[in-house]
């Protein structure tokens, strides 16, 4: 089997299983089906190119000659009506692809006669080369013609798209031009230039290429291809090795082999089709698990927005109650008032925190930085601990903190600054702050921070219920509660820490706690670098 012969064989083979596998992926589709009959054509051409080249007669050679153009005929009105569905514009150019299908269809009924290809004479290495008929000529410009305008139409397409479909247009062109430059070397001998058919090889390379421009980007998958082309050539290996093997025991043998590679293969291609399925099945899950995140975001944002008026109102007049604008209220309504106003206080947390929650999750938070002094931190931990001591004080424990004994004036060192968002790192250090003092029955609530390795760290330190390994592990995610939270806390929603731990990493720090176990208190640690 010489080198062209084989040429035409490989074609044959990768456009048979191409056109196949594209067909049978989805009928219905017009893109699909072309592709389909552009491929159908390429194998006529391929496998008659084949038997052409090891014909050992004249007549044979003429025979398979007329086979091959039967099928190339048909070629570039096939591409032509395959690139217009690709690019959806069949119905545009409707009266080209019906004049194109009439013209060839004539052609290909003239090739049974002479006048289309005339006879096979020896021309270089080859035998039995086809020379041309007066038809050959017209047929041969309008072949050309309708073989260049899919690649005027890609090019055109190519200059207006973006994104992937802009991906696939560039891969087809590069694959058409790489089919196109090397089959035009067949040609060149039908009009005695004496240059051998040696780009032949290309179409195989052209039609990967151009499956692949449609596989990259999950319209099909090239493993499969790939798998079934491997499959493929093996397999025909085998066989043609057990046809022509020269005791009958190693043609029995040969076919055992075959057929042993065969379920093998089918098994391999069975295995990849599962997988593809499964991986096409989990991203159309995780498509939908992204659409039902963003409706929630969008929904939490939008009820927030909704709740923050009506809460707000309600607080306002509560307070112009205690304020005895309205008059004084009756002495039995003091209690009744005390509880809406603190019930009032919880829904705007709450409200406020799933916005936060929400402008997160979505990419809208914004973060305004300035350089504070370490002095300035302290005054916003100090702050922030005034403002928790009545719940403290409520809960009978103590809360302290024990800054450095010497102030940063007094080292007469450059002050140290850290760069953060005042608002953002004063809301995770009261979150936090208020987790612990949630969780602390009795004892205390330590805050401090110290300053190594260029980086400022704040610890918070209580006496409270510990934490189990687990609950470390799950206590800066968004509505994760310790086991006691059902116990001590019932009104929180498990959104403090998860925004602490958010607002801290917006400044490039870190926040994690730390637990001896159950009943052993815990410390909390917000480290942030100091620029």
């Amino acid at each position: 089997m010489g080198f062209y012969a084989l040429t035409g064989l490989i074609n044959g083979i990768v456009s048979s299983i191409l056109g196949l596998f594209v067909y049978s992926k989805n009928r219905r589709a017009l893109t699909n089906r072309t592709f389909g009959l552009f491929c159908l054509t390429v194998s006529v051409w391929s496998y008659s190119y084949f038997l052409w080249q090891i014909s050992t007669t004249e007549s044979g050679a003429l025979f398979w000659s007329k086979g091959l153009m039967a099928g190339a005929v048909f070629i570039a009105i096939f591409y032509l009506h395959f690139i217009l569905s690709f690019l959806g514009k069949v119905k545009e150019y409707k009266k080209i692809l019906i004049f194109g299908y009439l013209i060839f269809a004539f052609f290909f009924f003239a090739n049974f006669t002479s006048f289309f290809v005339e006879n096979v004479t020896p021309k270089l290495n080859f035998p039995y080369w086809p020379n041309p008929g007066i038809l050959y000529h017209p047929f041969l410009l309008l072949w050309i013609l309708y073989a260049i305008y899919p690649v005027y139409l890609l090019f055109r397409e190519f200059s207006v798209t973006t994104g992937v479909f802009k991906s696939q247009i560039k891969y087809i062109l590069i694959g058409t031009i790489v089919g196109y430059a090397g089959g035009i070397t067949n040609y060149l001998l039908w009009y005695d230039i004496p240059i051998p058919p040696f780009g032949n090889w290309t179409t195989t390379i052209y039609l990967i290429i151009v499956a692949y421009a449609i596989l990259k980007y999950h319209l099909l998958e090239i493993r499969v291809i790939l798998t079934e082309l491997l499959v493929g050539a093996i397999g025909l290996i085998l066989l043609i090795q057990a046809i022509t093997a020269e005791t009958l025991g190693l043609k029995i043998f040969g076919f055992f082999l075959l057929t042993l590679f065969s379920i093998v293969g089918y098994f391999l291609i069975k295995g990849i089709l599962r997988e593809i399925s499964l991986r096409t099945e989990l991203q159309k899950a995780y498509e939908d698990l992204k659409k039902l995140d963003k409706a929630k975001s969008e929904f939490i944002s939008i009820a927030s927005h909704q709740l923050r008026t009506p809460l707000t109102a309600i607080k306002g007049y509560i307070s112009m109650i205690f304020e005895k604008i309205y008059g004084k209220p009756p002495e039995k309504m003091e209690k009744p008032l005390e509880n809406i106003h603190s019930s009032s206080e919880r829904l705007i947390k709450l409200v406020n925190d799933l916005l936060n929650v929400s402008r997160i999750e979505s990419g809208r938070m914004e973060i305004k930085l300035e350089k504070l002094s370490l002095e300035e931190l302290e005054k916003i931990i100090t702050s922030v601990a005034e403002e928790l001591k009545n719940i403290t004080r409520e809960k009978n424990i103590y809360l302290k903190t024990d800054f450095p004994e010497k102030t940063w004036k007094e080292t007469k060192k450059p002050l140290p600054r850290i760069l953060i968002d005042r608002d953002k790192i004063r809301q995770a250090i009261t979150n936090v702050i208020d987790n612990a003092i949630r969780y602390t029955e009795k004892g205390e609530v330590t805050i401090k921070y110290k300053v190594q390795n260029e980086k400022c760290t704040i610890e918070i330190s209580d006496t409270g219920v510990g934490l189990t390994k687990y609950e470390l592990s799950k206590m800066f995610e968004s509505f994760s509660r310790g086991a006691a939270g059902t116990r001590l806390h019932t009104e929180g929603a498990g959104l403090g820490l998860y925004i602490a731990r958010r607002f801290v990493e917006m400044h490039n720090g870190k926040i994690w706690a730390e637990s001896k176990g159950k009943n052993k208190g815990s410390t909390f640690y917000i480290e942030l670098p100091i620029k």
